[in-house]
């Protein structure tokens, strides 16, 4: 845990720095991030054995969603940096003939990243990739809910960086807040939207710009053109990736009531080839995650419970274990837009199926429950592609795949 006195020095230290940081060129940064990249590769075993002793995590996600993704964004950023660097020109009316004008990018100062539990590694690191790039000094905040990447983190950052440029701080949300007390000139912040509305309005009070990348209940449309195999394998994988710990996972599916037979039978056959065919195979495979805390587990449980009990039907999974915190990959069938399940997000591995006749009807039962970070639409008619984007608004639409447009770091995020 550190003190406010601790986190004032080290505030006070980086900006003390930050017009020094602020002045190094395009080949300093790059050089950082470079050395960054090699220290990851080095520490790749060390990172997946503390997502899994978090919540068992496996490697292969591992690797994928959290190494390979700021490895990425490294080398994006180091082929790009040079010209993100170099000041534009403008043209210039003809009323001021004679001078010249240009826009030069200027590096925001000291920057507070706060990043969540769920991409532990990735969500802390991407940022600061751009903090570094852009010439800013950072504090770095882990969630306390995964206090093993949280001291891999404060190691491996310490051994890189002098604190009066980059740091981690440990500790819980009075931690939190107490950052949030401190006049940072831009708040990074990754999580829920509830916490996302104390970060704003302690951004406000020191007119702090912020980045906020929350969450939201991300719809997947399956209209009755789509190909049922390729668009259940593709949500049942998008779904449970980090046991549906995910801010972009496809929280629940609207398919056409004439394939929802079909879907439901191949989304069951994907879970078999991901998971295992049985419970006890699922329960004990190394592929799949746990959730992160006891507060998880009963908040899933609960709402699962609640929703069958209201009379949707589990069509695979439903098992649970509390001293795990396992809960089986979990498909629903029979749930109604007034379920427990559809009240919010559900940031775990319970996937509710609905069914629909009118895809205008559709987009009008979703839109009440808000903008969602993503929105994932199946057809293989090009009208209804269109119709869905011009009739929807999201932070990322993706057709006929999930996820991956998160991976491609040359679209904006969120």
């Amino acid at each position: 845990m550190t003190d406010t006195a601790e986190l004032r020095r080290i505030f006070a230290a980086q900006q003390a720095n930050r017009w020094r940081v602020a002045r190094t060129a395009a080949a300093e940064r790059i050089a950082k991030l470079e050395r960054l990249a090699r220290a990851i590769a080095a520490r790749r075993e060390e990172i997946a054995a503390a997502a899994h002793a978090d919540f068992r995590k496996p490697p292969t996600e591992v690797e994928l969603t959290e190494v390979h993704a700021v490895l990425a964004e490294i080398r994006h950023a180091c082929r790009h940096l040079r010209r993100w660097m170099r000041p534009q020109r403008v043209r210039t009316p003809l009323l001021l003939f004679g001078t010249a004008s240009e826009i030069r990018y200027e590096p925001r100062g000291v920057v507070l990243i706060l990043a969540p539990w769920n991409y532990a590694f990735s969500l802390i690191m991407e940022p600061l990739v751009a903090a570094i790039a852009a010439g800013n000094c950072a504090v770095l905040k882990p969630s306390g809910k995964t206090p093993h990447t949280s001291a891999l983190l404060n190691r491996f950052i310490g051994e890189l960086f002098d604190e009066a440029e980059v740091a981690v701080v440990e500790g819980d949300a009075d931690v939190g807040q107490a950052l949030l007390d401190l006049p940072f000139d831009h708040i990074f912040y990754t999580g829920s939207t509830h916490v996302g509305h104390t970060v704003m309005a302690a951004a406000a009070r020191h007119l702090s710009s912020v980045t906020l990348e929350l969450g939201g209940k991300s719809p997947t449309i399956v209209d009755e053109t789509a190909d049922i195999r390729a668009a259940a394998e593709r949500v049942v994988w998008g779904k449970y990736v980090n046991a549906g710990q995910t801010c972009v996972a496809p929280d629940y599916v609207l398919v056409h009531a004439s394939r929802a037979a079909e879907f439901l039978s191949e989304a069951k056959r994907a879970l078999a080839a991901l998971y295992g065919g049985s419970d006890a195979a699922r329960a004990t495979t190394p592929d799949y995650c746990r959730l992160v805390d006891e507060g998880a587990f009963s908040r899933l449980k609960d709402v699962l419970d609640r929703t069958v009990a209201g009379g949707a039907l589990i069509e695979a999974g439903g098992q649970s274990d509390a001293a795990e915190r396992y809960l089986a990959p979990t498909i629903l069938s029979g749930v109604t837009f007034d379920a427990p399940v559809m009240a919010e997000e559900i940031f775990g591995p319970i996937l509710p199926v609905l069914t629909y006749t009118d895809l205008d009807d559709a987009l009008a039962r979703m839109r009440p429950l808000g903008k969602p970070l993503a929105l994932y639409l199946f057809s293989r008619r090009r009208a209804a592609v269109e119709h869905v984007l011009a009739n929807t608004t999201a932070g990322g639409t993706a057709v006929n795949i999930t996820l991956f447009h998160y991976a491609n770091p040359n679209l904006p995020f969120g």
